[in-house]
């Protein structure tokens, strides 16, 4: 008996360690998601530029609808896992002559919620 206690407790001592610890939980690779919308970028914008020119600046909009031809949306997010960063949302408007007219950034810092 007492030579099976003494690994029985090494085992017992060795997965309670184990249990505890965080560095062998998987690692959750960033996940980076639409355009990324940086901030010189945004600064860039300026009533007036045509399509392509604001296409050259922020890329090709992820939402472009064929009902709404005068609006351009972009999107971007990062998360982890399943805890969401943040995102950004840029919404462009043009007018009839395919000049910007107006923009709105919503930008959603979710990490320090959490």
């Amino acid at each position: 008996m007492k030579q099976l206690a003494k690994p029985f407790f090494i085992i017992i001592i060795s997965l309670y360690s184990f249990y505890g610890c965080s560095t062998f939980a998987p690692y959750k690779v960033p996940v980076l998601q639409g355009n990324i919308l940086q901030d010189k970028d945004v600064e860039q914008l300026v009533k007036g530029l045509t399509k392509d020119q604001v296409q050259y600046l922020l890329g090709t909009p992820l939402l472009n609808s064929p009902v709404h031809q005068t609006r351009w949306d972009y999107f971007y997010s990062v998360n982890i896992g399943d805890i969401t960063l943040g995102e950004r949302k840029l919404s462009l408007q043009f007018n009839d002559e395919e000049k910007l007219e107006s923009w709105i950034l919503e930008e959603i810092n979710l990490s320090q919620n959490q």
